[in-house]
């Protein structure tokens, strides 16, 4: 599961759809007049995701977005066991299919972003990581998404390409949680997307690798049935899509679709 945040990241779980009911997290009463739009997000969005929501709510007085981040297989299964929301934003489009597959998408998915791995290592690379194959070497700790997540299935795929099967000492439900183990000094290197290694480039270095370049995940977002706020979700979806929206995400290291 995500952490939670309001105009940043969301609410899980029953909290989250006690803010559907009007509520805060803290059980407060929404303000007035206020309207809310819940988007279910991948993980790796988290930050460019914090930030479209502020200019978006700035732009649009009494409006909150209110942002779950969790794993896209996360988020796809729980949409497919009636979890509500306005808008589905995932890291790939397999698991986006999953949801759509279940029904529960108000329209078509739309691809407003694209990202790669890369190997994220304490700042300074103290091991010297150069490549693939150098997070084999004996003694070193790697970790890397679950092959369920996006970023477990970008890394299977450039693993292959590059010829090497990465012996990985764990495996995360999502890239934030691989790239938390780096920057906490409980591995020596972690498969992450280019956003996430940027988003921490004070706590860790970047070490790219050919073989990501065979494993381009796009960021696909769709509406979702049953939207509380279905013509606010269409008009995030634009922002998104938009000039701001892609001003915002290649500031964060997203590609363009």
């Amino acid at each position: 599961m995500g952490k939670g945040k309001i105009v940043g990241r969301g609410v899980a779980g029953l909290a989250g759809l006690a803010l559907l009911a009007g509520c805060s997290a803290a059980g407060q009463e929404q303000p007035q007049g206020e309207r809310t739009v819940t988007v279910l997000a991948a993980a790796s969005l988290t930050e460019s995701f914090d930030q479209l929501g502020q200019r978006f709510s700035a732009e649009n007085p009494g409006v909150r977005l209110q942002f779950d981040y969790a794993g896209s297989s996360t988020l796809a299964e729980q949409l497919k066991q009636g979890r509500q929301a306005d808008l589905f934003a995932s890291a790939d489009t397999k698991n986006m299919t999953k949801a759509t597959s279940a029904g529960v998408a108000a329209g078509e998915p739309q691809t407003f972003a694209t990202n790669k791995l890369t190997i994220a290592v304490p700042k300074g690379n103290p091991g010297n990581i150069r490549s693939l194959a150098d997070l084999n070497a004996p003694g070193r700790d790697v970790v890397q998404c679950a092959p369920q997540v996006p970023c477990g299935a970008a890394a299977q795929t450039a693993e292959r390409a590059a010829g090497v099967q990465v012996r990985a000492a764990s495996e995360e439900n999502d890239v934030k949680s691989v790239l938390r183990k780096v920057t906490a000094g409980e591995a020596d290197a972690g498969l992450v997307y280019v956003s996430d290694a940027k988003a921490a480039a004070g706590q860790v270095d970047s070490v790219e690798f050919p073989a990501a370049d065979t494993a381009i995940n796009d960021y696909p977002i769709v509406p979702v049935k049953g939207a509380a706020e279905p013509e606010l979700a269409a008009r995030f979806l634009e922002f998104v899509r938009g000039p701001a929206g892609a001003e915002v995400l290649g500031q964060h290291g997203f590609g363009t679709p």
